[in-house]
């Protein structure tokens, strides 16, 4: 990993990049933090870092909707297969899947209606309106909070 973040910076010398608790693209400080390589996994680390740097070579700074952050988190693992091929290690399809499903199952249990379970759309950036039942409730910005449906009185 020591290896691969040498590389990194060497190539991007306008991004920084800064040990932290959890992998991340911070858009605005323009740096990634990665964690330390654990020894049960260290290609996922790899893994993980090319994925943040692929958020920061495609622009990634802040989503409207829910949808878009899921084309975000799905363009940026795109990015890190292609960046992959010159940093190493290959990136596991599989494990691709299983990080997006993450955003997938956010994305549903966020838009299923808490009145009549429906799946619905997103209105603005923290309501959803049921097209069934004509409920709407609103939702935290936050992707790493749960998601609670909290139904606005009509």
């Amino acid at each position: 990993m020591e290896d691969i973040i040498t590389r990194i910076k060497n190539d991007y010398p306008d991004l920084s990049f800064v040990e932290g608790s959890s992998f991340s693209w911070h858009a605005q400080k323009k740096h990634v933090s990665y964690k330390k390589t654990t020894q049960e996994q260290p290609n996922h680390n790899s893994w993980a870092l090319l994925h943040e740097l692929g958020h920061a070579l495609l622009g990634h700074t802040d989503y409207t909707n829910d949808v878009e952050l899921l084309q975000m988190e799905v363009s940026a693992w795109h990015k890190a297969k292609t960046l992959a091929k010159h940093y190493g290690p290959k990136i596991d399809d599989d494990y691709i899947e299983d990080c997006l499903d993450t955003y997938r199952d956010w994305l549903h249990l966020r838009s299923t209606c808490p009145v009549c379970f429906a799946r619905s759309l997103q209105s603005t950036t923290s309501v959803y309106r049921c097209y069934n039942c004509q409920a709407t409730w609103q939702v935290s910005r936050s992707r790493l909070c749960r998601p609670y449906r909290l139904q606005k009185a009509k």
